[in-house]
C-alpha cells in the first residue's frame, strides 16, 4: 500500500462490556443487536459480549458458542459480580426481573430489562428507586419497548410532536397473535402468572399501552376492561415431550388469552386496545392508528417500513390517506443503513435500541423508555386488570 493511501483511525473506543441474563428467544434478538450495533452506527463504545448467563449449562453453552459470547455461566450473580461486565442485560421471564436488576443496579451495573419492567407494580416501583439511586452515581437503566425504534414508529412520533396532526382525540391500537389457538399448545412459562405476571396483557398490551403514550406523550388517566381465558387447561410441557400417545397430564392456565380495554388519556383524548394470542391467523399483527384535528396516521407492523398519513388541511377532493414509505436517510435511524427503498426487519429495532443505550452511557444522559416509564406502563396493565376483576368498571390510572 502507498504512503498516501494510508488512513488514520484514530485510537480504539473502549469497550462496554456486556453481560447478559437469559439466552431464548430475547436473548437470540439482543444478542444479534449487541453484535451489530457498533458496526451500523458509529458508537462511541464498543459492545463487548461479555458473559451469558442460564439454567440450562449444555443450552446456554451452546447459545454462548452460537450468538458470540465469550463465557457462559449457570449463575446470573456471576454476571452481576463481574468486573468484566459494565451492563446487565435482563431477558427473563418477569419473576425474575426486579431481583436481577435491583442486583446489577446496587452492584454498578448499567442495566437494559426487557418489558414489562415487572409482574407487579411493587415491584416495578422498587426498581425505579434503585434506579434512582444508580442515576446518582452515574449509572442508566432502560426499559426495552423496541417498538419505539421502528423507524415508522419513530418518525410518526416526529409528525405528532411537531403538531401535523393538531389536538389528538383518538388512539386505537391492536395487537393479535395465534400461537395459543391450539388448545393442545403446552403450558410454558408464558401461562403461569407466577412466571409471567399476566398474559396477553402483559406480554402484548404492554407494548400496545407504550405506543399509545409514547406517540402521544401523555400518560392513560383510566381505563374500562374485560379480559378472558378461552383454555383453562393445557398439556405440561414434559408430558408433552414424552412422546407417550396416552392422556397427557394437564396443568391451570392461570393468566388471560385476550384483554380489551378503552381508556382516557390525561388531555382527554380517548384510546381503545384489543390484545389476544388466540386471533386465528394473526401472526405478530400490531396495529396503530392516531386521529388528531387535523389529520391521522396509521402503522401496521406487517408492513414495517411504511407509514400511512393522511392530512385532513389539503382539499377534499385530492386528500386521503397516503403511503410513505419510510426509508429514506432523513427519516430515524435509517442514514446508517441501505439506499431508500431498501427495507428494514424486526431485528433493526434492537439493533437501535442497543444504539440508543450505548450512547446515553457516554453521554451520562437519561434514556428513554426509562425505568419510570417502564412503572407507568405497570400501572396501566394493573388497573386494566383492577377493572376487568369489577365488571368493566372504569378504574383511575395512578399517577
Amino acid at each position: 500500500m502507498k504512503h498516501s493511501d494510508r488512513r488514520e483511525y484514530g485510537e480504539p473506543k473502549p469497550d462496554l462490556g456486556i453481560g447478559m441474563v437469559g439466552y431464548a428467544f430475547m436473548g437470540v434478538a439482543h444478542s444479534q443487536a449487541w453484535r451489530t450495533a457498533g458496526h451500523a452506527f458509529p458508537l462511541p463504545l464498543r459492545p463487548r459480549l461479555a458473559m451469558i448467563s442460564g439454567r440450562d449449562e449444555a443450552a446456554v453453552g451452546a447459545a454462548a458458542r452460537q450468538q458470540g459470547w465469550a463465557a457462559a455461566v449457570t449463575d446470573w450473580r456471576a454476571v452481576v459480580d463481574s468486573d468484566d461486565v459494565d451492563l446487565v442485560d435482563i431477558c427473563t421471564p418477569g419473576d425474575s426481573h426486579a431481583e436481577i436488576a435491583i442486583a446489577a443496579l446496587e452492584a454498578g451495573k448499567h442495566v437494559l430489562c426487557e418489558k414489562p419492567l415487572a409482574n407487579s407494580v411493587p415491584e416495578a416501583e422498587a426498581m425505579v428507586e434503585a434506579a434512582r439511586a444508580a442515576s446518582r452515581r452515574g449509572q442508566v437503566a432502560m426499559v426495552g419497548f423496541n417498538y419505539r425504534r421502528v423507524p415508522a414508529i419513530a418518525q410518526a412520533r416526529r409528525l405528532i410532536a411537531g403538531g401535523r396532526l393538531g389536538a389528538l382525540r383518538h388512539i386505537r391500537v391492536t395487537y393479535l397473535q395465534d400461537w395459543l389457538v391450539d388448545p393442545e399448545f403446552p403450558l410454558t412459562w408464558r401461562l403461569s402468572r407466577e412466571k409471567a405476571g399476566s398474559g396477553a396483557l402483559g406480554d402484548l398490551g404492554a407494548h400496545a399501552v407504550d405506543l399509545a403514550q409514547y406517540l402521544s406523550a401523555e400518560p392513560l388517566a383510566g381505563v374500562s376492561a374485560l379480559t378472558e381465558t378461552f383454555v383453562s387447561e393445557r398439556p405440561l410441557v414434559a408430558a408433552t415431550l414424552t412422546g407417550d400417545d396416552g392422556p397427557r397430564a394437564r396443568g391451570p392456565v392461570t393468566v388471560d388469552d385476550a384483554a380489551l380495554f378503552t381508556g382516557r388519556l390525561a388531555s382527554g383524548a380517548l384510546a381503545s386496545f384489543e390484545v389476544s394470542r388466540v386471533a386465528a391467523g394473526r401472526k405478530n399483527a400490531l396495529r396503530v392508528e392516531i386521529n388528531g384535528e387535523l389529520g391521522s396516521l396509521a402503522f401496521d407492523l406487517e408492513r414495517l417500513n411504511e407509514l400511512s398519513f393522511h392530512d385532513h388541511t389539503e382539499p377534499a377532493t385530492t386528500a386521503g390517506f397516503r403511503r410513505v414509505l419510510v426509508t429514506e436517510p432523513e427519516h430515524p435511524y435509517l442514514k446508517a443503513w441501505w439506499p431508500p427503498g431498501h427495507a428494514l426487519g424486526y431485528e433493526h429495532t434492537f439493533t437501535h435500541q442497543a444504539h440508543d443505550l450505548v450512547h446515553a452511557i457516554a453521554t451520562g444522559t437519561d434514556p428513554a423508555p426509562s425505568f419510570t416509564e417502564g412503572l407507568q406502563v405497570q400501572r396501566v396493565l394493573a388497573a386494566v386488570e383492577e377493572s376487568a376483576a369489577k365488571n368493566a368498571s372504569y378504574t383511575p390510572v395512578p399517577v
